[in-house]
């Protein structure tokens, strides 16, 4: 008898297009505004921190000589605060997920070799830049105290 009270909903289900998508060969569009996962351009950022410093759950950290971004996915609740913060707009929001992996970790992104070799070139010239001005300050000041006995 209960098996019975299925069968107008199974009769009507057969002659219907099936509700399911055809997910493993048809990839899922994700809605718009879905958050999905942070991702970096990591050539584009300076470095600054701005990310690290608004992050509500410290899951991210930036290292500027060595020129990596670290983002540990799983303790990341996708609130997108430091897309907004960013000031060079590196950070994006990517919709769906990350493919999951082997072990749960974080990520670390590195810059490109060309990129962390023309940052290294600009630091050692800003250093010179910047002792020079300081020999020049001291040897004023000197000139200065010379002149003043």
């Amino acid at each position: 008898m209960g098996v019975m009270k299925f069968a107008p909903e199974t009769l009507k289900n057969l002659f219907k297009k099936p509700v399911t998508t055809s997910y493993p060969f048809v990839p899922y569009e994700y809605p718009d505004g879905s958050r999905g996962h942070v991702e970096i351009t990591i050539d584009e950022c300076i470095g600054c921190g701005m990310c690290v410093r608004c992050c509500p759950c410290s899951t991210l950290s930036v290292d500027k000589i060595k020129g990596t971004w670290t983002i540990d996915r799983f303790d990341c609740i996708a609130c997108g605060y430091c897309v907004y913060k960013c000031p060079k707009k590196c950070l994006h929001m990517v919709k769906g997920y990350q493919t999951p992996g082997p072990e749960k970790g974080s990520v670390t992104y590195t810059k490109s070799p060309e990129v962390l070799e023309a940052e290294a070139k600009k630091r050692e010239e800003m250093a010179a830049k910047a002792a020079a001005a300081k020999a020049a300050k001291e040897a004023a000041a000197k000139a200065e105290a010379g002149n003043g006995e």
